[in-house]
């Protein structure tokens, strides 16, 4: 039976993750399969690799092939690497300690370079987050200037407007008070006007009495002037009979 070490797709649309597992190589890719030995993720940057390293060259070491995907995952792990040590051992060509020894020093270079492309990755997204950052605060910024432009704008808009509904106002009530002037002339002139005109009456209504005083006061003096003249006449009178009672006397 051929077996092959391939990776078999999980999760949904878009993002995706796979099993690293040993298979039947006539089973279906997502099928049943002999043993999973790992998890790939590249959904993660760098991608995520878990993997069982000792069942990996285990199943290497008889004669599982891997596809071109897991063979890269595997090389990068050094499951290829140990295997061909191994059978340098096999061979006679190298001995346990030095395979220890060539695997180590491989491992280590190989960790570092793992670090430094971690690094540079965690480098470039700070960059980048710096960038966008700067880009919105320019952003924010330019807005900022626009706004308060804006409001500027519409304030210097708003006191011009204020300034000349002022004017206005002060246009309408001066011309009120221009319409309302000669309203009040007349209202004034009209009682000095009746008043003039009733002087004359008031003028006849004060002559009349006076007239009429003027018209019984011969009446007046010829009334006084009757009582008067009867006086005169009784007057000798009163004398003949005052003489006649002294004549009586001397008799």
């Amino acid at each position: 039976m051929a077996t092959k070490i391939r990776l078999q797709r999980h999760g949904k649309k878009g993002k995706p993750y796979f099993h690293i597992v040993a298979a039947d190589s006539r089973a279906k890719r997502d099928g049943r399969y002999i043993e999973r030995i790992g998890n790939y993720n590249p959904n993660t940057n760098p991608a995520t690799i878990e993997l069982d390293f000792e069942r990996a060259v285990h199943w290497l070491q008889v004669g599982a092939q891997p596809t071109d995907t897991a063979k890269a995952i595997l090389s990068y792990k050094g499951a290829i690497y140990k295997n061909h040590l191994l059978k340098g051992i096999a061979k006679g060509a190298l001995t346990e300690d030095q395979v220890n020894k060539k695997f180590d020093a491989w491992l280590s270079e190989k960790e570092g370079k793992v670090q430094a492309q971690v690094d540079s990755i965690k480098s470039a997204d700070e960059k980048v987050k710096a960038d966008v950052f700067a880009a919105e605060k320019a952003i924010n910024e330019e807005r900022a200037n626009l706004i308060a432009s804006a409001q500027s704008a519409l304030a210097a808009e708003a006191a011009a407007a204020t300034e000349a509904a002022a004017a206005a106002i002060a246009a309408e009530k001066a011309a009120a008070a221009e319409a309302a002037a000669p309203a009040v002339v007349e209202e004034v002139a009209a009682p000095v006007e009746e008043a003039v005109a009733e002087a004359p009456a008031a003028v006849e209504e004060v002559a009349a009495p006076v007239e009429e005083v003027v018209a019984e006061a011969p009446a007046a003096v010829e009334e006084v002037a009757a009582p008067a003249e009867e006086v005169v006449a009784e007057a000798p009178a009163a004398e003949e009979k005052a003489e006649d009672s002294s004549e009586e006397e001397k008799a």
